[in-house]
């Protein structure tokens, strides 16, 4: 009995075997070692709604009359506001006004307090300073780097004063004229010449 062509067989259908094992394994594991990375815990591709940004909002100086939603600066003003943009929602700001040079000595001049609206805007009361320069620093809850700063004049014309009443008309009695002088009485005449005559002279 020839048994080589047996053992040729079964070496040819052992290796098949080997071969479709491997090709499994290699469709299911598509690269050596890599594993898939898992999110980490409360992050996605998108932040969360309402999530603290920092320092990503502005604040303006800005003119009495000027509305809260005009985004410019104004660096020169009167009677003033400050107005801030898109901060984080309800964050709490503190903020200092301090005289400046060239005018000031980086003296407080003015400081207050705010808490931002939901959408991280708001704004402080009107008021003034003395005319001069000034700058603003503006610190707030979560902020990573210095705190907001901007320079400003205040520049108020100068007031002329009211004119007051007229004065009213003197009561007083009018002075009268002096009485005049006496004059000097006329000079007497003088005494009569006599008068020579040819008439005799009788006892």
């Amino acid at each position: 009995m020839n048994t080589i062509p047996w053992r040729a067989n079964l070496t040819i259908v052992a290796g098949a075997a080997l071969m479709a094992t491997g090709l499994t394994v290699a469709v299911a594991v598509p690269g050596a070692g890599a594993q898939p990375v898992a999110p980490a815990h409360g992050q996605s591709g998108n932040a969360a709604p309402g999530a603290r940004k920092g320092d990503n909002g502005t604040v303006k100086i800005h003119r009495s009359a000027t509305p809260v939603t005009d985004r410019r600066n104004q660096p020169h003003v009167c009677v003033f506001y400050l107005d801030a943009f898109g901060f984080d929602p309800g964050q709490s700001v503190s903020w200092q006004i301090k005289s400046w040079p060239p005018t000031g000595s980086r003296a407080v001049a003015a400081s207050g307090a705010l808490a931002l609206d939901a959408s991280g805007d708001g704004r402080t009361d009107d008021m003034t300073l003395q005319n001069g320069h000034y700058k603003l620093f503006w610190n707030f809850t979560g902020e990573h780097g210095f705190a907001k700063q901007k320079v400003f004049w205040v520049a108020c014309p100068a007031t002329t004063p009211t004119p007051g009443p007229s004065p009213a008309p003197s009561t007083s009695p009018a002075p009268t004229s002096p009485a005049p002088t006496p004059t000097s009485p006329a000079p007497a005449a003088p005494a009569p010449t006599p008068v020579k005559t040819t008439l005799p002279v009788t006892g």
